[in-house]
Parts: structure tokens; sequence; C-alpha cells
């Protein structure tokens, strides 16, 4: 009898041992078949065997760490989201604090039952207890009436005939314009002058 053959019956007799997991019987008594084929013994066997445990093994530790790191990116992620919602809460409720002695003073005036001069001084008092909350903001108006026209800050609404103002500078302030530092709030709605000297000239 050939070598050949009795290494493939010795393989046959011994399929429990060299059985490798997830092959059906049909698959498995293949891979025998196609082992004494190529002349493998079940030595090299035993060895494809405990590679693939340990390849399989490799395999579970990196999709357990890939599970571990997706679950701490996950905790990271909502942690930042916590942290952003708190600051935030935390930065309104400081400009919050800011205003809430103006609206103080705004009930007061509503209460009061003083002539319309008094009121109207309250009021201008208020006004300036406002700005002074807006300056410690950082939040600043934007200079208007006499200042040269710019349209990244002033929004013009029309234009005015003078003759006491340069032409293409802010005649009139419609409605005021904030900026927070060097950032623009909203701009200053403004009427232009248009001086029909220094055109003609």
């Amino acid at each position: 009898m050939p070598e050949q053959e009795v290494e493939l019956k010795e393989a046959e007799a011994n399929t429990n041992e060299v059985r490798p997991e997830g092959l059906d019987a049909a698959a498995e008594a293949e891979a025998i078949q196609q082992a004494g084929d190529e002349g493998v013994s079940r030595v090299e066997l035993e060895q494809a065997k405990a590679e693939l445990a340990q390849l399989k093994g490799e395999r579970d530790q990196l999709v357990d760490r890939l599970a571990r790191l997706q679950a701490e990116f996950e905790n990271a992620r909502k942690r930042a989201e916590r942290e952003k919602t708190e600051f935030r809460d935390f930065a309104t409720g400081n400009v919050v604090e800011q205003f809430l002695p103006v609206l103080d003073n705004f009930e007061l005036a509503l209460k009061s039952t003083g002539s319309t001069e008094q009121l109207r001084s309250g009021v201008e008092l208020i006004v300036k207890q406002m700005e002074e909350a807006l300056k410690q903001l950082q939040v600043t108006a934007i200079p208007t009436v006499g200042e040269p026209f710019d349209p990244r800050v002033h929004e013009a609404l029309g234009q005015m005939e003078r003759e006491d103002l340069p032409d293409e500078h802010v005649a009139e302030e419609i409605r005021r314009g904030y900026k927070i530092r060097e950032r623009l709030l909203r701009p200053a709605m403004v009427r232009v002058v248009s001086n029909p000297k220094q055109v003609n000239e």
C-alpha cells in the first residue's frame, strides 16, 4: 500500500481530532481528502488547527477592543454635549443677571404715578443702566450720524439732501446697530447724505 494512502486512512480514523471548527461533515471529509492528496501530515493539520484557534482568539480580542473603544467614544461625545449645554446655560445666566436690575426699574416705572416728565426722566435713567450692562458685556453701539457710510456696518434706507454734511455720510440714524467686540450683531439702519454742492463739483 503506498505511503500516501496510509496517511489518508490515518487522517480518516482520527476525524474527531482534526475536525476544523465550523465545517460540516462533507466539508470536513473534503478537507481531509485534500490534505491526504497533498501529502499533508497529521502534525501539519494540528499546527494549522492551532494557528486557526490563535487567529480566532486574536480576532475576538480585537472585536472586544473595538466595542470598548466605541463605548468610550460614545461616552466622551455625551459628556462633551452635556458640558456644552451646561456652559451655554451658565453663560446665559450671567447675561440675564446683568439685565434683571433693568427689568426691576421698568416695573417700578410702570407702577409710578408721577408726571410725564418724571416718567421720561426715569426711562432715560433705565436706558443708561441698560447701556452700562451692554458695555460690561463688550457690546457697543455703531457710530452713525456724521460718520462716512460703511456698508459693512450701516444699512441705507434712503438719502437726505443736506449741505451741512459731506456727501455719502450718515445723516440720520433710524435704528441703532451693535457690535460685540469686533463682531457685528446687527447693522445700523440709516439715511445717507446727498450733498448737491459736492455732487455738482
